[in-house]
């Protein structure tokens, strides 16, 4: 069976990229682009984690996110401090900055969420992030091997 999940995802991600940078400059927003919000976003989940862990979690790589941290630094987003548990480790934390820009970050993300879901039912997005997850499960699985 020939299959295009891998293309269409790919295309999604592309476009899903460019609309929400679109929608951040249709909000006046330009405290940070999409790449650093998926950073802030994993922050405001849990603040003062290390570099690995943002990186997995927003699927950057850390070679991409050493450039993207050091500008958010400069512009006031993020602190760096050692981790006291472990010297080797720097731990990142937002700033007040940082911290009054999620409501912005969550209207952004709305939108995207309604742009994507759109004539979806209820049932519908469940079984379909359903879906999703399992590769996401897959992909992971293979990753670790």
């Amino acid at each position: 069976m020939k299959t295009k999940g891998g293309f269409l995802v790919t295309k999604i991600k592309q476009l899903g990229d460019r609309i929400f940078e679109r929608i951040l400059a249709e909000k006046n927003i330009d405290a940070f682009n999409g790449a650093q919000g998926r950073i802030l976003y994993v922050l405001w989940q849990e603040d003062g984690v290390p570099i690995k862990i943002i990186s997995e979690k927003s699927g950057l790589a850390i070679t991409s996110l050493t450039t993207m941290l050091e500008r958010m630094e400069k512009n006031g987003l993020i602190s760096r401090k050692t981790d006291e548990a472990d010297k080797r480790k720097t731990l990142l934390f937002l700033t007040d900055k940082a911290k009054e820009l999620k409501e912005a970050y969550d209207s952004v993300s709305n939108e995207m969420g309604n742009i994507y879901y759109r004539d979806f039912t209820d049932k519908e997005i469940l079984q379909f992030e359903g879906y999703l997850n399992r590769i996401r499960v897959n992909l992971e699985e293979w990753s670790d091997k």
